[in-house]
């Protein structure tokens, strides 16, 4: 066994009991997050073998100075849209001169990717991967739903299988172009033929329940079929109006309900008794100009938040946690530690794991080295402040500790 002290760490992010964490969302200060401050964390083969005061540090085997930098938990980003293939940039820009945001804008990355080779899909993902891991991210989901047809969509699971942990199927992103007249035929494939196909390689199944996309009723016969095959559920919901998303994702008992920028008080009231998890984007309310998802009122109420990038090549272009983190804190009245938890334990909640997303004793060694004396610079300093190392399971796979 190898062992690596980490060691002259600013401030460290455990979400670890034995350090005062607390076991909630909603988080007023650091030391409800378990920080330790004057900190050292030592990573035996790959785990968390102990963390806590540099002063108490045992010995070992190899030693990393980080000099003051803040480490916190790996990013968990349980929602992205890697697969895909073209550029949106032309809609980005009619939208900043008062274009509405509408759902149908999927249908040119469709486009694209179904006559992207499978080679350059691994290629692109590869690079959005490395982007993410740049940034801090160590745990990642992505979603199909860009290839539309059986074969495109069977590819998407199989390129996304083979870079990220968590890939889920989204046959029901949009129904493409060619079958505009007959919704119920595409609605039969994606419940039959297509899932079929993306079984293999995939663990959840999603759908975009929203205006001009897919209906509730259509919404819970997808989501139906994927659990009949024995996957997870995830729903887009209550994102362009109130169109039941929320609800349906309650009543299904899926993982999370994403984007939830139009939350009446009832769903508000509904997610914060159930297990789902709201998981907001803010890099997407501000690409689409759309009112901000009511994180500070999900939280009051009880609700379990997650944060998540949203990386999509027409609303959301980037894979920055720090910058959702940001946003939250600047915007959507979050504190950084409640920030900082939805990105981590939050994103692992919305995927129903509990070995990522904090830093305790025997957890995966994955976390990020923020490049500050303490984390509140993240939105303190917006934009100044960078990830200086990216480790997951013990191996340094972005940055430098130079």
């Amino acid at each position: 066994m190898t062992s690596t002290l980490y060691t002259s760490i600013g401030e460290l992010w455990s979400f670890d009991p034995e350090h005062g964490a607390v076991d909630s969302a909603k988080l007023a200060t650091a030391a409800e997050a378990g920080v330790v401050t004057d900190a050292a964390l030592v990573v035996e083969d790959g785990v968390v073998a102990w963390s806590g005061p540099a002063s108490a540090a045992p010995d070992a085997d190899a030693r990393v100075d980080l000099a003051g930098s803040v480490v916190v938990p790996g990013w968990v980003d349980s929602h992205s849209h890697m697969v895909f293939d073209g550029d949106r940039s032309a809609e980005f820009e009619a939208r900043m001169a008062g274009q509405s945001y509408a759902a149908g804008g999927i249908a040119v990355t469709t486009e694209a990717t179904r006559a992207a080779s499978e080679a350059k899909l691994d290629a692109l993902v590869a690079e959005r991967v490395a982007q993410a891991a740049a940034l801090g991210t160590t745990t990642l989901e992505t979603k199909t739903g860009y290839g539309l047809d059986v074969e495109s969509e069977a590819l998407a699971a199989r390129v996304a299988a083979r870079h990220v942990e968590e890939v889920t199927f989204l046959g029901a992103h949009l129904v493409p172009p060619e079958y505009e007249h007959d919704r119920e035929a595409y609605v039969d494939l994606v419940c039959g033929p297509m899932l079929d196909a993306v079984a293999e390689h995939v663990a959840w199944i999603d759908v975009f329940c929203e205006q001009g996309a897919f209906t509730v009723e259509e919404s819970m016969r997808v989501l139906k079929a994927g659990q009949e095959r024995g996957l997870g559920l995830r729903v887009h919901g209550n994102q362009i109006g109130h169109t039941g998303g929320a609800a349906m994702a309650v009543e299904l008992g899926a993982a999370s309900v994403d984007h939830v920028n139009f939350m009446s008080a009832e769903d508000i009231e509904m997610l914060a008794a159930s297990d789902t998890v709201a998981t907001i984007l803010p890099a997407c309310d501000l690409s689409t100009r759309a009112p901000l998802a009511p994180a500070r009122e999900l939280l009051d109420a009880g609700a379990t938040v997650a944060i998540a990038s949203n990386l999509n090549p027409g609303t959301s272009y980037t894979s920055s946690v720090p910058f959702c983190i940001t946003t939250a804190v600047l915007q959507q009245h979050m504190t950084l530690a409640e920030a900082i938890r939805a990105a981590t334990l939050g994103g692992a909640a919305a995927l129903r794991r509990t070995d990522v997303g904090h830093l305790r004793r025997g957890a995966p060694a994955n976390f990020a080295v923020v490049d500050a004396p303490a984390a509140i610079h993240l939105a303190y300093r917006p934009g100044m402040v960078g990830i200086r190392a990216t480790v997951k399971n013990g191996e340094l796979i972005a940055g430098s500790f130079e």
